[in-house]
């Protein structure tokens, strides 16, 4: 399954997402009793209204948000509303996964805020993402998403229109994009671009929620069989095109899937073995996807060492901060590269072994109609050890039992 987020002429806001995933199928009564439970966890502030609803938005038929609040203040500490996300997540009984973006959305939003004024995270004061309005888009995009079912799935995004001209906020007048947007869209790999309307199309809520969501750019649509789409309307109305972001899902016709990675490369001419073997140790434990390094021959016949790492962008710093420390390295080369991935997925079972039960991680991939699976290392390791036997024998004995329990065939 794909899923095509779509802010490539109306950018988006945090309502627009809601609307599109309540549009796409998700449960409305389910985000409306969620939302409304979670009021209680920001003080002054009251849900008068809320509704979803249908509205033709320049020819579009789409779903709109009414939304009617009371709020008795205009400014709050960012720790507030995460502290009411967090309470409101745990409150819902919703799952690890879900409460994690959630959490991850108003890290985001009050991470730019910190960064922007330079003041640590705890103080961050919010004033037009102070309103419980923020909490709704937040919470209710997270309950739909779960009543989706759509976190494991590939999704990715279409460059994003952030609308151009001047803003005006608490702190005055500036240009837009406000500088909350770029900040958040600054550690992605998401691509925007700015469009012919001289207004603010892509919200600092907006743009959190979609950096939570994906961190996959897409150019063109990927091949695929679409299923359903969802159309999710903005608040403005815009005389040249229907200000509505488009989610739409559907079965990626290809027999892999793509992502996108950052590749960090130095070489080092004057480094041991000894150092080598412990960095990679060191940046697999920050995070690393995976690394190598190469042996070759550079400017005036030096022989090297070519490290080369993958990573998540929001590893890269911390890696690359390593490769600096332990090898004395003076420059990194970093690019953005796209990733085939074959569909693949975690399972866990137990297994009984001369009498011994075990848990035992083990990949699972399907390509082209046919399944394969690969039992994680480290427990076919620790099994082998136990067992006093050798890795390949004690692999053979768990295949056996896996494929007994799960009717896998290799």
């Amino acid at each position: 399954m794909v899923i095509v987020i779509d802010p490539y002429v109306a950018g988006i806001s945090g309502d627009m997402i809601l609307c599109s995933l309540v549009d796409l199928g998700a449960d409305k009564n389910k985000i409306l009793e969620g939302v409304k439970s979670c009021e209680k966890f920001l003080p002054e502030s009251i849900i008068k209204k809320m509704d979803f609803t249908k509205i033709n938005k320049h020819g579009i038929n789409s779903t709109e948000l009414i939304l009617e609040i009371d709020e008795k203040t205009h400014e709050r500490k960012g720790s507030e509303l995460k502290q009411a996300i967090r309470k409101s997540t745990n409150e819902l009984l919703l799952s690890e996964k879900t409460k994690n973006f959630a959490a991850s959305c108003i890290d985001t939003l009050i991470s730019a805020e910190s960064k922007i004024h330079g003041i640590p995270s705890e103080t961050v004061l919010f004033h037009e993402a102070s309103s419980i309005d923020t909490i709704v888009d937040i919470i209710g995009v997270a309950i739909a998403i779960e009543d989706l079912g759509i976190f494991d799935e590939e999704i990715v995004s279409m460059p994003i229109c952030v609308g151009g001209g001047t803003i005006t906020f608490s702190h005055g007048i500036m240009t837009n994009p406000a500088s909350a947007v770029l900040e958040i869209l600054k550690n992605s790999n998401l691509v925007v671009h700015g469009g012919t309307v001289k207004n603010e199309l892509t919200t600092p809520t907006g743009a959190c929620i979609l950096v939570n969501l994906t961190n996959s750019p897409i150019e063109y649509y990927p091949s695929m069989k679409i299923n359903s789409i969802g159309y999710g309307a903005g608040k403005n109305e815009f005389e040249n095109f229907s200000n509505v972001l488009k989610i739409v899902k559907g079965i990626n016709k290809n027999n892999f899937n793509s992502d996108s990675v950052t590749m960090l490369e130095t070489n080092v001419d004057d480094v041991s073995g000894e150092i080598l073997g412990n960095l990679i140790e060191k940046i697999m434990q920050d995070g690393a996807k995976d690394a190598s390094i190469y042996h070759g021959i550079t400017k005036k016949g030096r022989p090297t060492n070519l490290i080369s790492v993958v990573c998540e962008n929001d590893t890269m710093e911390k890696i690359a901060d390593t490769l600096i420390t332990e090898t004395g390295t003076l420059g990194i080369r970093v690019s953005c590269s796209k990733r085939i991935i074959v569909p693949r997925t975690i399972r866990e079972t137990q297994i009984i072994i001369s009498d011994k039960t075990f848990n035992v991680k083990y990949k699972v991939s399907s390509f082209k109609g046919k399944s394969t699976f690969k039992i994680e290392f480290d427990d076919l390791k620790k099994i082998a050890n136990y067992l006093d036997k050798s890795i390949k024998e004690t692999e053979l004995l768990i295949r056996k039992e896996i494929q007994q329990k799960d009717g896998k065939n290799d």
